[in-house]
């Protein structure tokens, strides 16, 4: 198996649906299975993430319908102390500090989150596309406070409970080009239904995609199928991938289409004809039937 050099720097971001409405609905569906399950089995991906090398780095990030929250490092965009990590108290019972520090401040955290939850309204989306952009931008400033000689690979984790939401298509998809182009690869380990904008994402970015068929087991396809990274995957025996559903979602009714009317300017897709675009306002010229004249009739001279 393939080894990270000691100067190499494996980032690895968890980005993790908590949307209270799809957990509550999960609670009473598999109660054996709830959010502080799914957050456990998280956990011991991360830290087994972490104990692999030394130079291994982490970040965990709630995506609520209302915001998106790092659960770890949590004082990251509050003090911009780095890692929000040195002030923690250290574990008494010989466990290994890192792994101490990160599950206290993952658990304290998803409590402060959802006790300030207050869902009103018809906004019950999980706001995925903002935490993947958070996302890339933690991702850019690790990069940047690397020491001299030092080089990184990062990727990040999505696993996703509730159903996609259409209306963050653009978003997404402006995400998934931004990874692609930083070379960032985007895994999915989705709980439920199928996620077509993600399917796209691990396929563009050279991630894997794949829906459990067990939740109780998490932790397992966790740390078989996702733990490893891309230089190790080549040697394992991982699930088969999946058909990608490569439909867009039209920007009038955000529906799945295909085939549709895209707009010359700023690339839109719509399911009906418009003469002027919604979105950049552009107005079309309709070519109007041509009409045929009819030639006149030589006449004959007269002899």
């Amino acid at each position: 198996m393939v080894m990270a050099s000691e100067d190499e720097v494996s980032l690895l971001v968890i980005v993790v649906d908590v949307n209270p409405i799809w957990w509550g609905q999960q609670a009473n569906r598999e109660p054996q299975f709830t959010l502080s399950k799914c957050l456990d089995a998280v956990m011991v991906m991360g830290n087994s993430h972490l104990v692999m090398t030394r130079t291994n780095k982490l970040a965990i990030i709630a995506s609520h319908c209302q915001e998106s929250h790092f659960l770890y490092p949590c004082k990251l965009w509050k003090s911009g102390d780095g890692h929000g990590d040195e002030n923690a108290s250290t574990s008494g019972d010989g466990k290994y500090e890192l792994l101490s520090v990160a599950n206290d401040f993952i658990a304290e955290e998803i409590k402060n989150l959802m006790s300030r939850t207050e869902v009103k309204g018809n906004q019950t989306d999980t706001l995925l596309a903002g935490s993947l952009a958070k996302a890339l931008c933690y991702i850019h400033r690790v990069a940047k406070e690397l020491e001299a000689g030092q080089e990184m690979k990062s990727r990040i984790l999505v696993v996703k409970a509730a159903e996609d939401c259409a209306l963050q298509y653009m978003n997404f998809m402006n995400v998934i080009f931004a990874a692609q182009k930083q070379s960032i690869l985007i895994d999915a380990c989705v709980l439920d239904s199928d996620s077509g904008l993600l399917q796209q994402a691990c396929d563009i970015t050279g991630g894997l995609y794949l829906k459990i068929p067990q939740k109780i087991a998490l932790a397992q396809y966790l740390l078989w199928v996702f733990l490893p990274d891309s230089d190790q995957r080549s040697q394992l025996v991982l699930p088969p991938p999946v058909h990608v559903d490569y439909r867009a979602a039209c920007f009038c009714h955000r529906n799945l289409i295909e085939i549709g009317y895209v707009c010359s300017v700023c690339l839109s897709i719509f399911c009906n004809f418009s003469p002027i675009c919604t979105t950049c306002e552009t107005a079309f010229k309709i070519p109007l039937p041509q009409v045929v004249k009819s030639k006149k009739k030589k006449l004959k001279p007269s002899t």
